[in-house]
């Protein structure tokens, strides 16, 4: 009776961040980049709850659905504009966001170091065909590698990125990229996270899906990332 007893506090504490983050939007359905200002270049919506892509099912769900917060998270020093949006998870949105979020991958394995040089303004000008003065960033991107990935016991929702290396498709795009995706890994084992394969948000195994991911020799490992 005292687990149980123990357990109820728990949930009633935590249980929505636990187990139902991220729950009200299960089913919603995959639009690749469903946002943007309102405004060219990018006309889409400040906010949305009916579609995602995997990035912005994140940043709407640690945003509780507030554009307010959404803003804050998306876009550098919160400024609504497309230059100021945190395009690139490795250079602008974990380094942004460090406020919210922390890389916490050694503490749940052997890490290597991705090195990522992010180029946007190569990406701006290939993309968008945007012409804008930007530096190349270099990041050192912390990863557990498939190969040395065993199980994961976390005691909350932690935010996991899927990490790629370099591609003939980043050369398409004028710069390098490691993640690929991102989701909520649950304390259950369970990966939350807006599918382009299904085409909805959905919960999936997450050690099915990462044994699918590794048989792509390109795909290295994941990244861990806490929610302060």
């Amino acid at each position: 009776m005292k687990w149980l007893v123990a357990f109820l506090l728990l949930v009633g504490c935590n249980g929505a961040d636990y187990f139902d983050i991220g729950h009200e939007y299960l089913g919603a359905r995959y639009v690749a980049d469903p946002l943007g200002e309102n405004m060219a270049p990018d006309m889409d919506p400040l906010i949305r709850d009916d579609a995602f892509d995997c990035v912005t099912f994140v940043e709407t769900v640690l945003a509780h659905g507030n554009v307010n917060k959404l803003n804050k998270i998306r876009y550098k020093n919160g400024k609504v504009d497309f230059l100021c949006r945190n395009h690139f998870i490795e250079s602008d949105w974990l380094i942004n966001n460090s406020n919210l979020v922390e890389n916490v991958s050694s503490k749940y394995g052997a890490v290597k170091v991705r090195h990522v040089a992010i180029d946007k303004q190569q990406w701006l000008y290939k993309v968008h065909g945007i012409n804008a003065i930007f530096p190349i960033e270099t990041v050192n991107l912390e990863y557990i590698p498939y190969d040395k990935l065993e199980r994961i016991n976390v005691s909350e929702p932690l935010i996991v990125l899927f990490i790629a290396g370099k591609s003939e498709k980043n050369d398409k795009i004028g710069t390098d990229l490691a993640v690929r995706h991102m989701g909520f890994l649950l304390p259950n084992g369970i990966l939350r996270h807006a599918s382009s394969q299904y085409g909805r948000v959905m919960d999936t195994d997450f050690y099915n899906y990462v044994s699918e991911r590794a048989k792509d020799d390109n795909n290295i490992g994941i990244t861990l990332v806490r929610i302060k």
